[in-house]
């Protein structure tokens, strides 16, 4: 074989991929042309954020840490970008270097010190416990043997945590308020761990629990930025801070989202299914576009990885072999939600970029899916006739030519409803990515639910909405294998 030309065609693919990736990432220089700062927040954390039906935080009424980082914004005369994403996923990113700032309902604790910097406080908050409104449980003691939910990351997690050998309780962790408060009222928890200020604006909303006991652990909340890093946007943040509390406009924001006659979540007064589908129709319709464009852009791409893969699994020279197989163990090994936060979290400390958060989700899904597109390549050559193969080299044929006009034909013929089987999986793994922050079709459910609180009816929608996807693409696939056939 001609090992020159087989590393030509390896690598010619490999690099156009690299170059279009570096392409999406945003160099340092156009960066600092018009300094926008990425601000990273909760995706369901009321009444701090507030989505809209659009899951944006563009509406009246978004919240007080919106309200407050939009006024601060417009005195100081800065830009920023929103990243919505879990708190726990935020903290991690801020921490990576993605994030320029945080603000969250984030408290202040010498733990997180340790590695971020905050602004001046701008509102007190503490702990509460709430349960179901027929629970009989009215306080610590009571819950001995029982399951507790907290939020990952938390400060009501933290203090879970420091008194559950003391009242002998079990935790279960999650990573949005609205998923936790939702399995106590369905019964699969006793009591839920929150700040105390989201719970009793969830309650007024009609999220059907109560609370019950003192709130405890009373924090400051405070804008956040890396330990050391963009010391800039923390003073203007601390000089517009100033400026809102001498004016009044910061106990006005408070006020108007935690008095008796705060705003309330978004009413929906069709609650029945096609109400549902027919008030949320354009954040379905969004949502359901991005799970498509990440699917397809992901799966071109993974296939490109994956035949790269296949190739160099049944090249000439064991070398490439053994690179194929070890790819393949590594990126079929790791779960893809770690990949996930690696490469949008992790990644940027070792390139020195932030990564746009759809560039990290197709790396994601090219790593992932084209480990296992890859090992499908490779059985599908491996398995046309080594006749054929003899045969084309017979002929005067090299490896490549080969491999290309003779073999590859025939084994991608085999391969086909297999490749059409991950190619469904991707589409479906598209949703691990909600968890980074993607507003797929998952995360705009999360997102409705959070507004609605009809989580039954939005699942069963999101559901059928998948199902259907995959319905079609199932139908198409079968009637390409029809023609291939013929």
């Amino acid at each position: 074989m001609n090992l020159t030309k087989l590393r030509k065609h390896f690598w010619l693919p490999l690099i156009a991929l690299v170059l279009s990736f570096l392409i999406a990432v945003p160099t340092s220089k156009a960066q600092a042309a018009e300094k926008t700062y990425v601000i990273g927040t909760d995706q369901t954390f009321k009444p701090f954020e507030i989505q809209d039906k659009d899951g944006t935080y563009n509406g009246k009424n978004p919240g007080i840490d919106m309200d407050i980082l939009k006024a601060i914004a417009k005195h100081e005369g800065f830009k920023y970008d929103l990243k919505i994403m879990s708190f726990n996923a935020d903290v991690q990113a801020l921490q990576s270097g993605q994030l320029d700032g945080m603000i969250a309902g984030m408290s202040v604790t010498s733990e997180r010190k340790k590695t971020i910097d905050f602004s001046q406080t701008y509102y007190t908050d503490g702990v509460a416990m709430a349960v179901a409104q027929n629970s009989k449980i009215t306080k610590l003691s009571d819950l001995k043997g029982k399951t507790v939910n907290v939020k990952t990351g938390t400060m009501g997690a933290t203090y879970a945590e420091s008194i559950k050998k003391k009242y002998g309780f079990k935790l279960k962790y999650y990573t949005s308020s609205n998923t936790s408060w939702a399995d106590v009222k369905a019964g699969n928890a006793d009591a839920a761990f929150d700040q105390a200020a989201s719970l009793k604006y969830g309650i007024a909303n009609g999220i059907g629990l109560k609370i019950v006991g003192k709130q405890v652990a009373n924090a400051p909340l405070a804008f956040a930025v890396k330990k050391g890093k963009n010391q800039t946007l923390l003073k203007k943040f601390n000089h517009g801070l100033t400026w809102l509390k001498k004016t009044g406009r910061l106990q006005k924001i408070i006020d108007k989202y935690t008095s008796s006659k705060a705003v309330k979540s978004q009413v929906v007064t069709d609650t029945s299914i096609l109400g549902l589908i027919k008030s949320n129709a354009s954040a379905l319709g969004q949502g359901l576009w991005m799970t498509i464009e990440l699917a397809i852009v992901g799966i071109i791409f993974a296939l490109i990885f994956g035949i790269i893969l296949g190739i160099m699994g049944i090249a000439e020279h064991k070398f490439w072999h053994g690179v194929a197989n070890v790819i393949i163990y590594i990126f079929r090994g790791i779960p893809m939600m770690v990949l996930a936060f690696f490469i949008y979290i992790g990644m940027p400390t070792i390139i020195g970029h932030k990564l746009p958060l759809f560039t990290a989700g197709i790396l994601t899904l090219m790593l992932d899916e084209g480990a296992y597109i890859g090992a499908i390549v490779r059985g599908g050559f491996e398995s046309v006739d080594v006749g054929q193969w003899e045969a084309a080299r017979s002929l005067g044929l090299p490896y490549y030519k080969a491999l290309w006009k003779v073999v590859a034909p025939q084994g991608f013929k085999l391969m086909i409803p297999s490749l059409v089987n991950q190619f469904i999986i991707t589409l479906k793994d598209t949703s691990i990515l909600s968890a980074i922050g993607v507003m797929d079709l998952t995360q705009t459910g999360s997102t409705l639910i959070a507004q609605n609180f009809q989580g039954f009816k939005m699942w069963l929608i999101i559901a059928v909405m998948y199902l259907i996807i995959i319905t079609l693409l199932t139908w198409l696939s079968n009637y390409i294998q029809k023609k291939m056939h013929h």
